[in-house]
């Protein structure tokens, strides 16, 4: 039978038969092993912090604000999509910076993407309402007071977001 011909990866080193050079990174190898047990030894701990987190912010909503909940209790207890009518969501965002609160307007994978979020379209959304959507996210660090900065800047911002109006018509046809 003929042999199969392999190339190496990276060059260097004799190890591996010549495939592979380097020799393995046994302490990071060992910390990362710490870090995944850890993790999952905490995980219960961190979803109930994430989910109390997430009850203040919903409890904190007022009505007022004329909000649309995209996310429910079955998601990611870390992660609140909602739209807030008449708000472009990237005015919304800056608004909120400049607070010193940080949100998103949509995932990591969207970033610079000017379109309205294809999984809110697919959720019955129209594209007006995809377009005023904020991605609040919460993590292990995230605190009582930083929803309360949150929910004490989103008055004003949502205000002067509604006074700017929906301006962008990028991805309204869509």
């Amino acid at each position: 039978s003929a042999a199969a011909s392999m190339t190496p990866l990276v060059r260097g080193g004799g190890h591996e038969s010549g495939l592979r050079s380097g020799t393995l990174n046994v302490p990071g190898i060992a910390a990362a092993a710490v870090a995944i047990e850890a993790a999952v030894q905490q995980r219960a701990q961190h979803v109930d912090h994430q989910a109390r987190l997430r009850e203040r912010l919903l409890a904190g909503l007022s009505p007022d604000l004329d909000y649309r909940l995209n996310s429910d209790g079955a998601g990611v207890p870390g992660i609140v999509n909602v739209s807030f009518a008449g708000c472009e969501s990237d005015a919304l965002m800056m608004l909120l910076d400049a607070a010193g609160v940080a949100v998103s307007t949509g995932s990591a994978c969207t970033v610079g993407i000017p379109q309205p979020s294809h999984v809110l379209l697919a959720m019955g959304r129209s594209p007006v309402e995809a377009r005023s959507a904020l991605r609040i996210s919460t993590g292990r660090t995230s605190t009582e007071a930083d929803i309360d900065a949150l929910l004490a800047a989103l008055p004003e911002a949502v205000s002067r977001a509604r006074r700017a109006g929906m301006v962008s018509t990028a991805g309204a046809s869509r």
